[in-house]
């Protein structure tokens, strides 16, 4: 058995093989691909951004797939899955909200705002 299979096999993970250019077989992975996209588009149109920023769409899009509970995990949460840690949804925000960032006060004089008004473009991968 080759190192990756065998990898696989140790991770739970299935491993299938699929015809060149026949998307139709992958059938699970082109509807997540499906949902993804479908979730970059309403995300961008309710935050009246430009399609440019669709990278950060799709960041965010994800890490909120990783925070839901999957069917295929028996309703667990994949990050939890994953990391076998808690998670918290205390820090979630609406994608494309109005957000504030603190300048820190060696940047600022006394009379300056110590915020700036921004958008919210989604989470630190940290």
């Amino acid at each position: 058995m080759g190192a990756f299979r065998n990898y696989c096999k140790c991770n739970g993970i299935r491993h299938e093989r699929s015809v060149l250019k026949t998307p139709q077989h992958n059938g699970i992975t082109e509807r997540m691909s499906k949902t993804i996209v479908e979730r970059i588009r309403t995300m961008l149109s309710h935050a009246k951004l430009p399609k440019s920023f669709w990278g950060e769409a799709l960041m965010t899009a994800v890490d909120l797939i990783n925070l839901s509970p999957s069917a295929p995990l028996n309703s667990d949460v994949p990050n939890k899955f994953w990391s076998g840690k808690d998670v918290s949804y205390n820090h979630l925000k609406v994608f494309g909200c109005r957000a504030f960032v603190h300048i820190l006060k060696d940047e600022i004089s006394k009379l300056d705002a110590k915020s700036k008004e921004c958008i919210f473009m989604g989470y630190g991968n940290e």
